[in-house]
């Protein structure tokens, strides 16, 4: 993209920004649950997003009698490519009180709430959601299993929330939703060789410090673990909730701005032209010769044609008798 059409989406995602600290928390499913994946994925990792925002909902609704703004992104893999499955929660530091009247800020800087408790109703609010979908037949059973068995390793661990370290500002935010929210199980630039049917590539361990390793697998290993992180078709994986859900985010951020005395968001959207447009997103003028460099010059605008019906031959020319 060119540095016109990011200029321009930065400028529109700092319209939707709020000058508050923005937290980043982090929900992860337990390993125990891996193996039902295969078999309910959709399902699965669309309670994964119900209950960690609805988790995050309810400690704004005690705290603060108010509403969150929370964008939250799916990613489905660990450094090995194995699965590892937890939710990306981008947060403003701050709630939207329910009578619309106020909107009360964070009161920490460092951290918007207690992680461990976060934790507790997390693992209840996804366990009574997964409980229901196995009542209701929703929950489909792998072959060799049991619900019970899934049910009892569930219970027996802590579930893992994690508080990131607030964003600095509005553009490490851009930053971050222009880039990191857009990675794939594996980069690149992670694969230093292809050789004899074995893939080498980077990873970095993060229980030994972050040190970066180097790991082997065959081919078809190296397969499998990429294909594990393939979406259900049209899954969404980035959704925005709360006071930044698309529905009526610029109702709402309008009046978040004004009760922080800010200038309300732009809706009113003017359609570029498409030479404009196909300039700011590529870089090319379209009015240049790409072979001389002249500029192109219009002569004369044609007429639209009708031509057959789709599906119908076209009309045959009558010969001269």
């Amino acid at each position: 993209m060119s540095r016109a059409g990011e200029s321009a989406l930065d400028r529109s995602a700092q319209r939707r920004t709020l000058p508050v600290p923005y937290f980043h928390t982090v929900f992860t499913l337990p390993h125990a649950i891996n193996d039902w994946v295969g078999w309910n994925d959709k399902l699965i990792y669309d309670l994964l997003f119900a209950s960690a925002t609805d988790t995050l909902q309810a400690f704004a609704a005690r705290h603060w009698n108010g509403t969150l703004g929370i964008t939250a992104v799916l990613h489905t893999w660990g450094q090995t490519m194995e699965r590892h499955i937890h939710l990306h929660c981008i947060v403003p530091g701050g709630a939207f009180t329910f009578d619309g009247e106020q909107f009360k800020p964070c009161p920490h800087r460092d951290w918007l709430f207690p992680v461990k408790a976060l934790s507790k109703v997390f693992r209840g609010n996804y366990l009574e959601r997964l409980e229901h979908a196995h009542t209701t037949g929703e929950l489909k059973t792998p072959p060799g299993t049991h619900f019970g068995a899934l049910r009892k390793a569930l219970r027996e661990h802590d579930w893992v929330v994690y508080a990131k370290p607030p964003f600095g500002g509005p553009q490490q935010i851009i930053d971050y939703l222009g880039r990191y929210t857009h990675r794939i199980a594996i980069s690149n630039h992670r694969i230093l060789n292809l050789a004899d049917g074995k893939v080498t590539f980077t990873w970095k361990d993060y229980k030994d410090g972050a040190k970066t390793k180097v790991m082997t697998l065959d081919a078809n290993e190296f397969i499998r673990r990429f294909t594990l992180h393939i979406l259900p078709p049209r899954f969404t994986r980035i959704r925005h909730y709360g006071l930044l859900a698309c529905g009526h985010r610029a109702t709402k951020l309008n009046r978040a701005k004004a009760l922080l005395g800010l200038a309300p968001v732009t809706t009113t959207k003017v359609r570029e032209p498409y030479d404009v447009l196909l300039q700011r997103l590529t870089g090319k003028d379209i009015h240049v010769c790409p072979s001389c460099g002249g500029r192109l010059r219009r002569q004369r605008d044609l007429a639209p044609t009708i031509g057959p019906a789709r599906g119908q031959d076209p009309p045959l020319a009558c010969e001269a008798a």
